[in-house]
């Protein structure tokens, strides 16, 4: 929770900046990018993120772990984009560093306009606090807090939140709002999770294996939490999945393979969430 609400400690890269993330600025930089990369503007759709050259290398002594190699992608405002691979693939890194978990060890990721990978660790703070929204495998609920208490220590820190129990009302839960963790289902307790990322009204939602640890009776429940959301708020998500099926209900899906988008495909009818099987 640390790490979504006050800052993790990331990587130190050279030159690294505060960036002013207002709407105002978020429009007037919003195609800005250095003149040595070729980024594509798009006419149709604002341009949420874009990453250019993506890779990441972990290195543990003398063994080097190459997770993404050369990543290039746009992410436009309003749309669901699933990203498909095994394990091991790269998502959960591209995940980590689109949200500002992580930093890159080559290339650039801009948010409207502003390059993430050059900023502090108080902007990349400010950037999680206020524009995304992370919802897990596993749910990261404080146990002695009820479900409106866990969405309420969100919202004390976000600038115009939603109230704690119109956000659980949002995903089916405004009947269990003095319920502890214990006293909730998984797939209520996934639900508290999406209604903690969503009540600060995030632009972006990234969600890292949301039914990984679900039966797909209750999955399917979730996905339709995260679809209402979707539909309602306008929020560009973001679901990463090993689940094929669950990729019919996204606008474009991304299929990832040792570090790379080996291809993408564009879903010309989505499926709804609740005609969805596996």
């Amino acid at each position: 929770l640390a790490a979504l609400t006050h800052g993790a400690q990331m990587p130190r890269r050279a030159a690294r900046q505060r960036l002013p993330w207002s709407p105002a600025v978020h429009r007037a930089h919003a195609d800005a990018a250095p003149a040595r990369y070729h980024v594509p503007v798009s006419t149709e759709r604002e341009v949420v993120f874009r990453a250019r050259g993506i890779t990441k290398v972990y290195r543990m002594g003398d063994v080097e772990v190459h997770a993404l190699r050369g990543v290039d992608l746009d992410l436009v405002a309003g749309e669901m984009v699933v990203l498909l691979g095994p394990s091991g693939s790269g998502k959960s890194t591209l995940l980590n560093i689109l949200g500002g978990l992580d930093v890159p060890s080559e290339g650039h990721v801009w948010y409207h306009g502003e390059d993430l990978t050059t900023a502090d660790d108080q902007a990349l703070t400010a950037f999680r606090r206020e524009h995304v929204g992370f919802v897990f495998q596993f749910y990261n609920l404080i146990p002695s807090l009820s479900a409106r208490e866990n969405v309420q220590i969100v919202t004390e820190i976000a600038p115009a939140p939603m109230d704690p129990a119109a956000a659980l009302e949002l995903v089916g839960l405004g009947d269990r709002l003095d319920h502890f963790p214990a006293q909730l289902s998984g797939g209520q307790q996934q639900r508290v999770a999406i209604a903690r990322a969503i009540a600060k009204r995030p632009a972006v939602m990234l969600c890292d294996e949301p039914t990984g640890a679900l039966d797909s009776q209750t999955g399917v429940v979730v996905l339709e939490a995260l679809e209402r959301i979707h539909a309602e708020i306008g929020t560009t998500t973001v679901i990463i999945t090993h689940n094929a099926d669950i990729a019919h209900m996204a606008n474009r899906v991304l299929f990832l393979a040792d570090g790379r988008i080996a291809r993408t495909e564009v879903n010309a009818t989505r499926k709804r969430a609740q005609d969805l099987r596996w």
